[in-house]
């Protein structure tokens, strides 16, 4: 069953978001839900993307654990290339 959750809109009206765009399951499936410590830790856009990533391996889709993992090592090494001032890296 696909849960909604409402919110005000720009009118006041209330209306229906669905899950899958607010609170998808795969990144609520633990006690944190990444955009939250994305959020509560201040991490730029590399290293929320590696959270992202290592947070949901596996759990959005099965077969694309590796895949999600790599993601979350490309990301990771972005953000140490650009720190390391090879910034095209």
């Amino acid at each position: 069953m696909t849960q909604t959750k409402h919110h005000q809109g720009s009118e006041g009206q209330l209306s229906a978001r669905p899950n899958a765009v607010d609170r998808p399951p795969h990144y609520t499936s633990s006690a944190v839900e990444p955009i939250d410590a994305i959020e509560a830790w201040e991490l730029d856009f590399h290293l929320g993307n590696a959270v992202k990533y290592i947070a949901r391996a596996g759990k959005k889709d099965p077969a694309k654990v590796v895949e999600d993992l790599q993601k979350a090592a490309w990301y990771l090494n972005r953000a140490i290339n650009r720190r390391a001032g090879f910034v095209g890296s």
